[in-house]
């Protein structure tokens, strides 16, 4: 079985690679070459909610939706960026009150 990939801050990382996970932390501009890897080596990606804030809205909705690998969008270490709350947005989409 292929090991998930964390694409992510250095800090954050270190709690990943301990726990078997393969670790990427990208600079900027060369994202979009560590997400191409990652969709080509892996079965399932985690991705900080700062460096999934760093891609273009279209990239973004494209790599959310994709089914596979399925990629997980996850608070880093030090809360920055917040995670969109899915159910929340789906209720608004669909005209739904909470």
């Amino acid at each position: 079985m292929v090991a998930p990939v964390f694409i992510g801050d250095e800090v954050t990382a270190a709690g990943f690679r301990l726990a078997g996970v393969r670790v990427r932390s990208p600079k900027e501009g060369d994202l979009q070459g560590v997400l191409e890897w990652a969709n080509s080596s892996t079965s399932l990606i985690y991705i900080t909610a700062e460096y999934a804030a760093a891609l273009e809205d279209e990239q973004q909705h494209r790599l959310l939706a994709q089914l596979y690998p399925p990629v997980v969008v996850i608070q880093d270490i030090r809360s920055n960026t917040p995670v969109q709350d899915l159910a929340k947005q789906l209720r608004a989409q669909l005209g739904v009150l909470e």
